[in-house]
């Protein structure tokens, strides 16, 4: 069978794993954009440390969980996202304003949506999670 998203494969085994109850998960294939989804929701505190091994085939990763994501997934096609529209989509996929983010890849890089209204860019949805 074909992969059709390895982002979306990635972020549904990081969904069941914290379902599961399982304190670390082995993601692969492993690409850049995974490593930069998973760095923004490292930097906000929803997952621990993680690994990535390089197995000169895809690549893999292993993710230390801490028990604080409910959900993560990925929105395909990777929409455009406007800054006037920022809040919009925020209202659409996140349950409250309070937590959650969206992630999204911009010419400054990936960022969460926060980020990217500080630094007044607008892009492309990749994800979100909360």
């Amino acid at each position: 069978m074909v992969r059709m998203s390895v982002l979306a494969d990635a972020l549904k085994t990081l969904n069941n794993a914290e379902k599961a109850g399982k304190r670390q998960v082995l993601i692969r294939p492993c690409s850049k954009v995974i490593v930069k989804y998973l760095q923004v929701m490292q930097k906000h505190g929803y997952i621990g440390e993680f690994e990535i091994i390089d197995d000169h085939r895809g690549g893999k990763v292993v993710v230390e969980l801490i028990g604080r994501i409910n959900k993560c997934g990925v929105i395909s096609p990777r929409f455009d996202m406007k800054i006037k529209s920022i809040e919009q989509w925020t209202s659409n996929l996140l349950p409250s304003r309070q937590f959650g983010y969206v992630v999204m890849t911009t010419s400054l890089g990936i960022m969460d949506h926060e980020e990217a209204r500080r630094k007044s860019t607008g892009g492309k949805i990749l994800g979100f999670f909360y």
